[in-house]
């Protein structure tokens, strides 16, 4: 495909995919992020050429691998994995903090199946990285940052963790530790500043893996602390070569919208930056939510359907659950050509809720279910977590708009409907001109339509109150099914952006 000169869009994986590890295999580019407390976990993805990515799989999707008991908190549960090839084979470390601590999986096809769980009694600490000396000597970094040496293939450790490099002296959370050998030099990266506003990214060099390490004169080499930039919180980040021998770097980084402080409702969100180099050190380019086309062939690939029909046995790996899916509770099988849920918990409230979901990529977007409640209970969702939701919910002859905000629980509507299946709508618009410095980052409306199609709003929110400046955690929205009581069926889920996403925010309502 011809090289073309239009511009590409930031983020390059939009919506809740914070904490990306990237690496090469060939001419093929794999990358894996954190999925907390969502089940299948570590969705991953591939690239031929940086810009355009497609969701192969979840690394983590046996309950065998990925177990989060039903005490598993919102924003517990996997954090941070590390994604390598070497040797042939792919490799994610990654952490989970709700019971078995770190982990190692392997695989020769990143779209799976991986191998069951190596432990990792003796590596301590989250944002586990894995490297391999010139002699096949294999060192895990994590946050600290320190480091201990392992045998990826029995999780054997070999001495004690040692400290390498933390950063700028007294910054908050060294964190994200990655470790490359390039050149002359090995160049370990790390996150510092923590994941909120103050987030940032430096690096060291030195002539082994395991230092001593010099700090670069430049650092942070990418910040936008102190900014009014519209991307922010940028950190988390890893380091690849691109197909022409440039340099690039994936990272972390927030879209905050509305008045102040600016409240980001999408999670945090994997953004692409070039990279160059100056005296052995690497200067990042400016990232920006418009990126200029690499200088080698996109492959766009063909645009997902809005419209997921569930006509297969098995669901796309862009749905996930709560902690687990019993197979009991989810089922395309007992009514063909439909999704069948089966409650478990009473409410969103619940931990233990069936849900089915997806994460919500577009500040402003509309997703719409048909739903059959049978004799049974349940509706269409958008969460943050158990304290913050917003619902539409349907019992057999009357929908209602539900809200949990903190430890407050609402109806804020109702309406008498026809006893059958229904279409019910949640649909999220990006505020475009800030008037109040109060004013949120977005407006929900909820509501449902009649078979001609003619929709009912029912309630339009404020959506700050499903954002992370106020619920905290580090997950973002994610829209789907659920049933709160007996058996609810859904026909058909439909999701597709409705705007752009939204102007640069000013930060000000002079």
């Amino acid at each position: 495909m011809p090289r073309t000169s239009s511009p590409v869009t930031n983020p390059v994986i939009p919506g809740f995919h914070p904490d990306p590890s990237i690496c090469r295999a060939g001419e093929d580019y794999y990358l894996a992020c954190s999925s907390f407390e969502y089940f299948p976990g570590v969705p991953v993805f591939h690239s031929r050429d940086l810009v355009h990515w497609t969701q192969i799989g979840n690394a983590l999707d046996r309950p065998g691998q990925l177990r989060l008991p039903p005490g598993t908190p919102s924003s517990g549960g996997i954090y941070a994995p590390t994604l390598r090839h070497h040797d042939g084979r792919f490799w994610l470390i990654v952490t989970n903090v709700s019971g078995d601590g770190n982990l190692l999986f392997t695989t020769t096809d990143p779209a799976g199946p991986w191998s069951d769980p190596i432990p990792l009694p003796g590596v301590h600490g989250i944002d586990p990285d894995l490297a391999w000396d010139d002699d096949g000597t294999c060192w895990c970094t994590t946050a600290g940052v320190g480091q201990i040496r392992i045998d990826p293939r029995t999780g054997e450790t070999f001495g004690e963790r040692r400290p390498l490099w933390s950063g700028a002296p007294g910054a908050k959370a060294p964190e994200a530790p990655h470790l490359y050998h390039i050149g002359d030099y090995w160049y370990l990266l790390i996150a510092e500043g923590g994941t909120e506003r103050c987030h940032g990214v430096s690096i060291a060099r030195g002539r082994s893996p395991q230092g001593p390490f010099e700090p670069c004169p430049a650092n942070p080499v990418l910040t936008h602390r102190g900014t009014d930039h519209p991307i922010q919180n940028t950190g988390h980040a890893d380091l690849v070569e691109g197909p022409d021998g440039s340099w690039w770097m994936v990272l972390l980084g927030v879209r905050p919208h509305g008045g102040t402080p600016g409240w980001h409702v999408l999670g945090r969100e994997t953004f692409l930056v070039p990279v160059t180099w100056s005296e052995g050190w690497p200067v990042v380019g400016e990232l920006s939510t418009v990126l200029v086309p690499p200088p080698w062939p996109l492959r766009e690939p063909a645009a997902p359907p809005v419209r997921d029909d569930f006509e297969s046995g098995e669901l796309a790996p862009a749905w996930i659950s709560l902690r687990s899916r019993p197979a009991e509770n989810c089922t395309t099988k007992e009514r063909a050509g439909w999704l069948s849920l089966r409650a478990a918990g009473e409410s969103l409230d619940d931990p233990e809720v069936t849900f089915v979901g997806r994460r919500q990529q577009h500040v402003s977007c509309r997703a719409r279910v048909l739903v059959d409640p049978a004799e049974g209970r349940g509706g269409l969702a958008v969460r943050l977590d158990e304290e913050h939701h917003y619902e539409i919910e349907v019992t057999p002859g009357e929908v209602r708009v539900l809200t949990r905000v903190g430890p407050f629980r609402s109806q804020v509507a109702s309406r008498a409907t026809a006893a059958g299946p229904v279409v019910l709508r949640i649909g999220t618009a990006v505020t475009g001109q800030v008037s109040d410095a109060r004013q949120g980052p977005d407006t929900v409306s909820l509501g449902f339509e009649d078979p001609q199609g003619a929709f009912t709003e029912l309630a339009a929110l404020d959506g700050r109150y499903l954002s992370t400046e106020v619920a905290g955690g580090f997950t973002g929205r994610v829209i789907g099914m659920y049933a709160a009581a007996g058996t609810v069926h859904f026909d058909w889920f439909d999701y597709e952006p409705t705007g752009p996403d939204g102007p640069d925010r000013t930060g000000s309502a002079d």
